[in-house]
Formats: structure tokens, C-alpha cells, sequence
């Protein structure tokens, strides 16, 4: 028997989560571009032309009254979206920062191309774009997941812009191809069309949370679940698919020793988070992911970088224990 919804994620999926369908008709679940779903701040709109396609950049930009003249931005993994930065926003902006929160082009409430090249080089000039527009100069620059290997990335190619590092739970430490081999585009959209709010629910207990869960992981589940709800969800399970292969496909492990910038590393040793584990060989998927190793691994390649071990936690430590994952966060940045 597949388990069951929380209470609080059914009910956004079939009462407040309706599109709008052929000839004025309500369709389920969330539409790709989120336009039914509230994010805790006020969203903005940048329009960005890229390979040939106009597309929206959705941020959010929040300005304390008090602000200590810094900005921090805010990178999302590839199962989230700016959304669920909400205490990270309100904390930093509490401290005096400003925060920007985007949603990547193919993630959240940005566009969510038919065709599209995705790589970590083009978000990284997307973001920068972004910033220039809000004249902002420079950031301390923090990534969670897949947000990591982006952030990685800015701090690689544009080390003028970033006046700090912080990389929480980031995926990418290693090279998920070399150890598991490569898997087609086609066969990771499959993938995708097969999820379901259960089995995105499923997945997130078992290898975010230990197997347990909490009320306040729902809103971890909502997104993704509501839009495989949605008649459109195959435009969004193609940009999954091709996301999947810009990280299988461009490690930047490799390039770590590159990294100049002030670099702290915040990870939940419980993780083991591994694109690829489920198709490696049965003598590599046992290794990958292995927090408790890739973190000291990842500390030692770049220069000069300090490690938080947070004993206990997993891919999402601000998800389960905020102020052991904050109190770091804030002390290495307003330390600078």
C-alpha cells in the first residue's frame, strides 16, 4: 500500500493547487510556472533573453530597514525552489543582510523551457545578469545541493563577484558519471513521469530524513508533488531530465583546488545523497555518498576552506535543526 499524503499537502494539491484548462475548465495541480502557488515574500520578475528564448527569472528580494550595506545570495537545489529559503531569508535579513533568493531558469516560478541548454556556466551568467540589474556588485554566495555545484561554479568563474562561499550539503563532490556511468536524457524524462506526490513523499523520508517526518518537511513535498498533478507536468519533468544530465555531465570536483574565495563547508553527516546510486555497479554505489568522507575530501581541495560537521543530520540540515546550521552560516559571514 503506497503511503499516504500529509493532511496539509492533499489539501494543496486538490483544493487550493487548480489551473486553468482548455475553454476556461479548472485542471489539477500546481501549473509549471507556479502561479497558483504563494511564495513567503513578495516575487519579482527579471526578463532575460537566452539562446534565443525570452524567459522569466523569478526572485525574491528582500531589504531590511537596517541594512549593513551586504548582500547575500541564495542558490536552491534541484528539488527545490527559492521557496524554502523562508527562515534563511528572515534570519540573515534580521542580522541586517540583503537577500536574494532567484529561481534557476527550468526551477519554481521561472520559465520552464522547451529547449534549452542547461549548463552551470549559463546559470551562473543568468544569476550574474540578475544581479546587474539590481546593481548589486558583489555577494556572499550560498548553495545547498545542486545549488553547491552551482555556487561552486560563480566562485570559479566570477571570484570578482563573490565575497564569501558557503557550500551546505552540496551535491557534487565527487563524479557521479565516473562512478555510475552515464544515463540518457530520455531515460532520466522516463524517470520522471513516473513520480507521484507518494513517491516524491517516499523518497524525500527515506534519504532526507532518516525515514521519519515531521509536519514541518511538508513543504518540502508540496511543489513537486503538485506538479506532477498538473496536465502540463511532462514540460517540467523534461527540464528535470536535462538538469539531471547537466549534473551528471559536469562534475566541478575537479576544479575545487580553483576555488579563491573565503569557503565554509556546512554538512549533515547523515547524508548520502549520490545522483547515479541507483543504476552504479554494485561495487560503487555502496561508496557514493558518503558525507562523513566527501566533506573532509572537499575541505582539503579548497584552499584555505573550514568544515562544520553537523553529527546527525542529513541533505537538509536547516530542515532539521536550523540553528545548529545557521549559527555557523552567520558567524563565518559577518566574521569576513
Amino acid at each position: 500500500m503506497r503511503p499516504l499524503l500529509l493532511a496539509s499537502t492533499l489539501a494543496l494539491l486538490l483544493a487550493g493547487c487548480a489551473t486553468t484548462g482548455p475553454h476556461g475548465t479548472s485542471a489539477p495541480g500546481l501549473d509549471p510556472e507556479l502561479t497558483n502557488f504563494p511564495y513567503p515574500f513578495e516575487t519579482h520578475v527579471f526578463a532575460i533573453e537566452s539562446q534565443r528564448e525570452r524567459l522569466r527569472m523569478v526572485y525574491m528580494d528582500e531589504r531590511p530597514a537596517d541594512w549593513n550595506g551586504r548582500t547575500v545570495l541564495l542558490l536552491h537545489g534541484k528539488n527545490f525552489s527559492g521557496a524554502y529559503w523562508a527562515p534563511t531569508i528572515r534570519a540573515l535579513t534580521a542580522r541586517g543582510f540583503r537577500v536574494v533568493a532567484p529561481d534557476q531558469i527550468g526551477f519554481g516560478k521561472s520559465s520552464k523551457p522547451d529547449r534549452y541548454q542547461f549548463s552551470f556556466s549559463q546559470l551562473a551568467l543568468n544569476t550574474m545578469s540578475l544581479l546587474d540589474s539590481l546593481q548589486v556588485q558583489r555577494v556572499v554566495v550560498v548553495g545547498h545541493s545542486m545549488g553547491g555545484m552551482l555556487a561552486s561554479r560563480i566562485a570559479i568563474d566570477h571570484p570578482e563577484r563573490t565575497e564569501q562561499l558557503v557550500l551546505v550539503n552540496p551535491i557534487g563532490l565527487e563524479d557521479y558519471r565516473a562512478l555510475a556511468g552515464y544515463r540518457s536524457i530520455d531515460r532520466n524524462y522516463e524517470q520522471e513521469l513516473e513520480a507521484t506526490p507518494e513517491s516524491i513523499r517516499a523518497y524525500q523520508q527515506q534519504n532526507y530524513f532518516a525515514g521519519k517526518w515531521k509536519p514541518e518537511y511538508d513543504p518540502y513535498v508540496e511543489i513537486l508533488a503538485g506538479w506532477t498533478e498538473s496536465p502540463e507536468y511532462p514540460r517540467v519533468a523534461w527540464d528535470a531530465a536535462l538538469t539531471t544530465d547537466m549534473i551528471l555531465t559536469q562534475p566541478v570536483v575537479y576544479e575545487f583546488p580553483r576555488i579563491t574565495r573565503p569557503t565554509l563547508l556546512i554538512i549533515g553527516t547523515r547524508d548520502r545523497t549520490a545522483l547515479g546510486r541507483g543504476w552504479a555497479p554494485p561495487d560503487e554505489a555502496p561508496t557514493m555518498g558518503d558525507y562523513t568522507v566527501l566533506g573532509k575530501r572537499t575541505a582539503r581541495a579548497i584552499p584555505g576552506a573550514r568544515l562544520v560537521e553537523l553529527e546527525g543530520l542529513g541533505h537538509i540540515p536547516q530542515a532539521e535543526d536550523f540553528d545548529a546550521y545557521f549559527a555557523p552560516l552567520v558567524e563565518f559571514i559577518e566574521r569576513r
